[in-house]
């Protein structure tokens, strides 16, 4: 109940500050969630803190790449003409 108040909150404030369109939208919350798992995951210590920040770095950037690779994907795909 105290973090779907805490989401509720955020998704308020962003309201408040005119934040309209869905892409701002749908990032901040994806930031808002990003944050509360690594909140979670640091207070069951699964691993230390500079172990977490180091593979953390790594996600991003495989999640970088595997956006680069989709528009890449997308562009290349071409549609043959017929005659």
């Amino acid at each position: 109940m105290k973090n779907s108040k805490f989401v509720i909150e955020k998704l308020a404030k962003l309201f408040e500050q005119g934040l309209v369109s869905s892409k701002d939208i749908a990032n901040e919350i994806m930031t808002i969630l990003k944050s509360k798992r690594d909140e979670i995951v640091f207070r069951m210590k699964l691993t230390s803190k500079d172990e977490f920040e180091v593979l953390s770095k790594r996600v991003e950037n495989l999640e970088k790449k595997i956006d680069q690779l989709k528009l890449t994907k997308k562009k290349k795909t071409k549609k043959a003409k017929r005659s």
